[in-house]
């Protein structure tokens, strides 16, 4: 087989029990490297993130929720019901012969319907599960928080990263992407990877605890150092040590800048015209223009920018050397030649609304193909083909479950 075919996780199987962002997100991120993931969802319901906004509906009415799309591409749907015994044994059956279960669901759920690790592992040593939860499920690791629910604000707010988000004078902002949950879902695609990498040497599975909030606060290391070593407090809307930095208006939006080092300061000047600011006392450092940023530097820096395109700054900075980059919308992102280049937006035949583009994955590995870009599933649409070819049941017994309502 030629090598550029093979995908890295090729020939392995993933039940994904999963729902909403965190464990979809990650079952994603293993099947767009190869994975076959069955995302296991229920009978008539399905995933509840199928009925989330926005809502879009093609020529004949029928609909589908764009909440949904973004984090279920190139999986298979199968519809059951584990909270009758026949939909139980059938998960069973499907994680004696997987690699990989992921979950979301509320801690205690899989254990109160008898397919948690502890179960299963009985059944399939080789067994990797993957458990996201809001604190925390691992035994020896359990925490006062660990039965708590939590949806992704929660994470970001207690683990520090809205607390240092937005104005000084405002309420702390959401960060304005669910990153308490994707994070969590690419933490635990990495633990997933390093689990098959180990069962390589050991011939053993195992369980996987992540934790958004662990995760969140894992974020925020950068203000969590801050405190241990200085005491410091970091606010929002208030950079202590780094100058400039943030996003300065102009002409047609706003640009973002950081500059680092005193090198790139003495640069930004010269790019500016105010060579005199490089030994202004007011300047000297860091710290120091953080210091004097509002009443002093901002306005030297607004005033040079007010009359110029975020291109023309860009350009400015970039041709010293200097990081730059236009503060863009979606529209822009969507339409950027480069990512474009890259191949980060992927098109794909919707069963329902035709061709879309869709975001795909980030990585890029020189010894697999390209993307993989199957569509979305519709609910159940895969049940009968998982069941047939995976488990090897008859039609007859397919309908018959069917009829009980297990799938």
């Amino acid at each position: 087989m030629n090598n550029n075919t093979v995908r890295p996780l090729q020939g392995i199987r993933v039940i994904g029990f999963e729902q909403q962002v965190a464990g979809p997100y990650c079952t994603m991120m293993l099947a767009h490297q190869g994975a076959d993931v069955i995302k296991i969802e229920r009978p008539g319901i399905g995933d509840s993130s199928r009925e989330m906004a926005p809502i879009v509906k093609n020529s004949k009415g029928e609909s589908n929720s764009g909440y949904f799309l973004r984090f279920n591409l190139n999986k298979r749907s199968m519809t059951l019901d584990i909270t009758v015994p026949a939909g139980r044994e059938i998960f069973k059956e499907l994680a004696a012969i997987s690699d990989v279960v992921v979950e979301n669901s509320r801690p205690g759920t899989m254990k109160k319907y008898g397919v948690d690790y502890e179960a299963l592992k009985k059944i399939n040593p080789r067994l990797i599960y993957a458990a996201i939860s809001g604190f925390g499920t691992m035994p020896q690791y359990q925490g006062e928080y660990s039965e708590r629910p939590a949806y992704d604000i929660i994470s970001q707010a207690m683990g520090g990263l809205m607390h240092t988000c937005g104005f000084e004078d405002r309420p702390p902002s959401w960060l304005g992407i669910a990153l308490g949950d994707i994070y969590s879902g690419v933490m635990a695609a990495y633990g997933v990877t390093l689990a098959l990498i180990q069962r390589e040497k050991t011939g053993e599975g195992q369980y996987l605890d992540i934790s958004m909030y662990d995760n969140m606060a894992s974020l925020s290391e950068r203000y969590l150092t801050a405190y241990s070593l200085t005491g410091t407090v970091m606010r929002r809307g208030r950079e202590k040590f780094i100058a400039p930095w943030g996003a300065f208006p102009c002409k047609d939006g706003y640009v973002a800048l950081i500059i680092a080092t005193e090198r790139d300061w003495a640069k930004f000047c010269e790019t500016i015209g105010r060579p005199d600011l490089i030994k202004d006392p007011c300047c000297v450092s860091g710290p120091v223009r953080a210091e004097n940023m509002d009443h002093y530097i901002g306005p030297i820096i607004e005033k040079w920018m007010s009359d110029k395109t975020k291109e023309a700054i860009c350009s400015a900075f970039l041709a010293n050397g200097l990081p730059a980059g236009p503060v863009q919308d979606a529209s822009e992102v969507f339409n950027c030649r480069h990512l474009s280049q890259r191949d980060l937006l992927v098109e794909t035949d919707d069963p329902i609304l035709g061709k879309i583009k869709l975001v795909g994955s980030p990585l890029k590995l020189s010894g697999s193909p390209g993307q993989l870009n199957r569509p979305v599933p519709l609910l159940g649409q895969h049940t009968d083909e998982v069941l047939n070819s995976v488990l090897g049941y008859s039609s007859d017994r397919i309908a018959a479950l069917r009829k009980e309502k297990v799938i």
